[in-house]
C-alpha cells in the first residue's frame, strides 16, 4: 500500500496530460480555401456594384443582396437537414459566382437587382452550410481557437477586397472585376467535393451522453434559452457595428475623412485580434465568461465615440468597440455550438448569422431615424445605453451555464 502510494506520487511516474488534438487538419485547410473564396467574391462586389449602378439603382442592388441573404440563411437549416453540408455549400458557391459572370451583360437596374438576389441566396447558403461544416471539422477542445482562426482567414481578405473592388472597377473596368469575383467562388467548388472523402476529427461536436441528437429547427432554437441569450447579446453588438461602419464617416468632424478611414481600420484590426485572443482564452477558461465583458467593452467604446469632435476619442472609441465586438463574436458562437449536437450546427450557424446581418441592417436604419432628432453624439450615447439591456441575458446565461 505504502509503496504504491509513493509510486503514484513520484513525478517520474506521473502520466503526462494528453496533448490537445491538432487544429489544422487537411480537411480544415481545404475548408479555408472556400472561406477565402466566399470572402473575395462577396466583398469585391459589395461596394463596387452599387457604385457602378449609380444613385438610382444602388439601394436596390444592395437591398436585393441583403434580403436574399437573410432568406438563404432562414432556409439553410432545412436544406442542410435534407442534403447535408457539402452539397449546399457547393450550391452556394455556384449561386454566388455564376451570376457575377453575368452582371456585365446588362447595366439595367432590374438585371443588376436580379443577379444580386441570386448572389445573396448563394451567400446565405455558404454562411449556414460553411459554418456548420467548419464547426464539425474543428476538435471540440479547440473550438474557440479554431473558429477564431477561420474568422481571421475570412476577415483579412475582406479588409483588402472591399476597397480593392472599387479600385478595380474604376481602373480596370466593370467586366474584369465581376469576372474575377465570379471565378473566385467557382474555383473553390472542387475543394468542397474533396471534403466528402474526409472525416471530421474525433470528438468534435460530440453531444453529451443522453443528449437529444435530433436537429433543432429555427423556432425551437429561438425558444431554447441557451441559444437565445447569446444570440440576443450578439445582436446588440452587431446592431452597434452596423451603426459604426455606416455613420462614423459622417459623424466625424468635417474635413477629417482620414481619421474616419483610420478609425475603421483600427476597429477591424482590433476586432480580428480580439476574436483570436478570445478563442484561445475561451478554450482554456470557458467562453461563457467572456460574453458580458465583451459587451461592456463594446458599449464603452460607443460611449467614447459620443465625443466625436477629437481624433483621439474617435480612434480610442473604435479600438475599444472593435475589441469588445471581436470577443463577443467568438464567445457567443463558441458557446452556441457547444450547446447542441452536430446535427444542429446548421441551425446555430443560421441563427448567429441572422443576428449579425439583421442587427447591422436594423442598426443602420434605426440610427438614421434617431439621429434626425438627436444628432450623432447623442445617438451614439443612446445606442450604448440600449446595448446595456443585453447585460441581463448575458448575466443569466453565465449563471445558468453548466
Amino acid at each position: 500500500m505504502t509503496s504504491a502510494a509513493n509510486s503514484a506520487a513520484d513525478p517520474a511516474t506521473t502520466v503526462p496530460a494528453p496533448l490537445p488534438p491538432p487544429l489544422l487538419s487537411r480537411a480544415l485547410l481545404l475548408r479555408l480555401v472556400s472561406v477565402v473564396a466566399v470572402t473575395v467574391s462577396f466583398f469585391l462586389l459589395l461596394s463596387a456594384v452599387p457604385t457602378h449602378a449609380g444613385r438610382g439603382a444602388a439601394g436596390l442592388a444592395t437591398g436585393a443582396l441583403m434580403l436574399s441573404t437573410v432568406l438563404g440563411e432562414l432556409a439553410g437549416p432545412r436544406i442542410l437537414g435534407r442534403y447535408g453540408h457539402r452539397g449546399p455549400l457547393a450550391a452556394g458557391l455556384f449561386l454566388l459566382g455564376a451570376p457575377a459572370l453575368a452582371l456585365p451583360l446588362d447595366d439595367g437596374a432590374a438585371w443588376t437587382a436580379s443577379m444580386c438576389l441570386v448572389r445573396g441566396l448563394g451567400f446565405g447558403l455558404t454562411m449556414v452550410a460553411g459554418g456548420a461544416l467548419t464547426a464539425a471539422l474543428i476538435p471540440a477542445e479547440r473550438r474557440g481557437e479554431g473558429l477564431a482562426l477561420v474568422g481571421v482567414v475570412g476577415g483579412v481578405p475582406a479588409l483588402v477586397t472591399l476597397p480593392l473592388g472599387v479600385w478595380m472597377c474604376e481602373h480596370l473596368g466593370y467586366a474584369p472585376l465581376t469576372v474575377t469575383a465570379g471565378l473566385a467562388a467557382l474555383a473553390a467548388i472542387p475543394t468542397v467535393a474533396a471534403l466528402r472523402e474526409l472525416q471530421p476529427p474525433d470528438g468534435s461536436g460530440a453531444p453529451a451522453v443522453g443528449a437529444d441528437t435530433r436537429a433543432l429547427g429555427m423556432v425551437a432554437a429561438v425558444r431554447t434559452a441557451g441559444l437565445r441569450r447569446p444570440t440576443s447579446v450578439f445582436f446588440a453588438t452587431a446592431l452597434a457595428a452596423g451603426i459604426l461602419v455606416t455613420f462614423l464617416p459622417l459623424a466625424v468632424a468635417h474635413g477629417s475623412a482620414g481619421i474616419a478611414t483610420a478609425a475603421l481600420l483600427v476597429q477591424s484590426s482590433a476586432s480580428t485580434a480580439a476574436r483570436y485572443a478570445a478563442g484561445r482564452y475561451g478554450d482554456r477558461r470557458g467562453a461563457t465568461r467572456l460574453v458580458a465583458p465583451g459587451l461592456l467593452a463594446s458599449a464603452a467604446g460607443l460611449s467614447v465615440l459620443a465625443a466625436t469632435a477629437g481624433p483621439v476619442a474617435v480612434l480610442t472609441g473604435t479600438a475599444l468597440f472593435g475589441a469588445g465586438f471581436g470577443v463577443v463574436q467568438n464567445a457567443t458562437l463558441t458557446v452556441m455550438y457547444g450547446r447542441v449536437s452536430r446535427s444542429s450546427y446548421g441551425t446555430v450557424s443560421a441563427l448567429w448569422n441572422l443576428a449579425y446581418d439583421g442587427g447591422m441592417g436594423i442598426g443602420a436604419a434605426g440610427f438614421s431615424l434617431l439621429t434626425a432628432h438627436t444628432g450623432y453624439a447623442w445617438g451614439f450615447a443612446l445606442t450604448a445605453l440600449l446595448m446595456l439591456t443585453a447585460l441581463g441575458p448575458a448575466t443569466r446565461d453565465r449563471r445558468s451555464a453548466p
